[in-house]
């Protein structure tokens, strides 16, 4: 993708879009040996993958606040969000290659993030203002994880498919919380997820 067609989707910098290339160029490179992402989507990765993943900045403001990405794989969302100047940011995930992976591209690219190579439920951490996923798990599940990990007046944001609406309403048999359902900017019938005051019932 070039910069034109990217930035009429989403606007940033030409050096952001350089740090973004280097980003997909690296991701490529990697699935060769790793499975970081769907083989069907590896053609389509700057739409599916960081493009999915740059509309995340839409909804965090401002820019330094302490996100945590859960199941981050190759690091999408939290890496994405790194590179679009978001910060403090913590990966999370138990994939030990993948993991190097992150440690790879963070050092090529410069970013000063934090990796933790942990299965989510053993993590041991301060509470994060902002927890993000996508295509992780059902958002019960989600919620499950996310809750002793989140501050107190703190939000997730998850990236969901057609099937979101089934997803809440399973979700509100053991959840309270306050939500706001976002169209995807890569996806008719994906959305995204803002969830705030997340309490077990």
């Amino acid at each position: 993708m070039d910069y034109q067609s990217f930035n009429s989707r989403f606007a940033v910098s030409r050096e952001t879009f350089e740090k973004l290339s280097i980003y997909y160029d690296l991701l490529l490179l990697w699935q060769k040996k790793i499975n970081l992402i769907s083989t069907t989507t590896i053609h389509d990765a700057w739409e599916r993958h960081i493009l999915d993943s740059c509309q995340f900045a839409n909804f965090i403001v401002p820019r330094e606040t302490s996100i945590m990405d859960i199941g981050t794989g190759a690091g999408l969302p939290g890496l994405i969000l790194a590179i679009l100047g978001f910060r403090p940011i913590t990966l999370v995930d138990s994939d030990q290659k993948k993991c190097i992976f992150l440690q790879e591209a963070a050092a090529k690219l410069n970013l000063k993030v934090t990796i933790i190579p942990q299965r989510i439920e053993h993590i041991k951490t301060s509470a994060a203002s902002i927890i993000t996923s996508r295509a992780l798990a059902p958002l019960n599940q989600l919620f499950t994880w996310s809750s002793p990990l989140l501050s107190p007046s703190g939000k997730c944001l998850f990236a969901k498919g057609e099937n979101y609406a089934k997803e809440i309403e399973e979700a509100l048999i053991n959840w309270k919380f306050e939500i706001f359902v976002h169209p995807s900017l890569t996806h008719a019938d994906a959305r995204l997820l803002e969830i705030s005051h997340l309490t077990k019932r």
